[in-house]
C-alpha cells in the first residue's frame, strides 16, 4: 500500500486497558501531545480522589494553557478493592460521584469545545458497576464528530471493541505489588 492510499479521520476513540502499569501515564502523554499540537483537552478523572502526581502536573501546567486544558477530578477512591477501598464512602456516594463525573465527561465530549477528552479510569467505574456499559456506548456515539476520546482503566468490555479505533492492552509481566509492596510516589502515582 502506498502512503497516498491512507486516509485520516476527524476523530478517534482510543482505549488503554489491561492489568499492567501505564494506562494513565499513556493518557497523560497523549494529553501532552495534543496540547503540543495546540488542541483543546479535557482530562476527566474517575476513581482517583487523592492527590496523585498527574493531578499536580496538570494543575501546574494548566495556567500555561488557559482554557485549552480543563481538568475535573470526580472520584471517591477505590471501590470494592478490599483493604484498598476508600474508607467511609458508601456505595451510593461512589455511584453518585461516578455519575457526576460521567455527566461532566459527556458534556465535554458533546460540546465541540474540546479536540480530545480523556476519561481516566472510566473502565474501572463501569467494571465496578458504578456506571453501565451503555454509558460508554453513549459517550462514544454522542461525542462531537471532531472530538477524539480516550478511555482508560482495567477491564474494558471487549464486547465494545468494534466501536473503538485504537485499543492497547497493558499486560503485567511483573509488579512489586504482588510481593506486598505498595505503590511508589513518582512511579505509580
Amino acid at each position: 500500500m502506498a502512503f497516498e492510499d491512507f486516509k485520516t479521520k476527524d476523530s478517534v476513540v482510543l482505549i488503554y486497558t489491561g492489568d499492567g502499569k501505564g494506562k494513565t501515564s499513556a493518557s497523560v502523554g497523549l494529553m501532552a501531545r495534543a496540547l503540543g499540537n495546540d488542541w483543546r483537552v479535557a482530562f476527566i478523572q474517575f476513581i482517583k480522589h487523592w492527590d496523585v502526581g498527574e493531578h499536580k502536573f496538570i494543575r501546574n501546567v494548566q495556567p500555561l494553557y488557559g482554557d485549552k486544558l480543563f481538568f475535573f477530578k470526580g472520584g471517591k477512591g477505590f471501590f470494592n478493592a478490599g483493604g484498598l477501598s476508600a474508607k467511609d464512602v458508601t456505595p451510593e456516594e461512589h455511584k453518585l460521584a461516578a455519575e457526576l463525573t460521567y455527566d461532566t465527561a459527556k458534556e465535554c465530549a458533546m460540546s465541540g469545545k474540546f479536540d480530545l477528552v480523556i476519561c481516566d479510569e472510566i473502565n474501572n467505574a463501569v467494571n465496578d458497576g458504578l456506571l453501565k456499559d451503555s454509558d460508554i456506548v453513549e459517550l462514544i456515539k454522542r461525542r462531537h464528530p471532531t472530538t477524539s476520546l480516550c478511555l482508560t482503566g482495567r477491564n474494558f468490555k471487549m464486547s465494545l471493541l468494534d466501536s473503538v479505533d485504537i485499543a492497547t492492552e497493558m499486560r503485567k509481566l511483573k509488579h512489586h505489588y504482588d510481593d506486598k509492596f505498595l505503590a511508589n510516589k513518582g512511579i505509580d502515582f
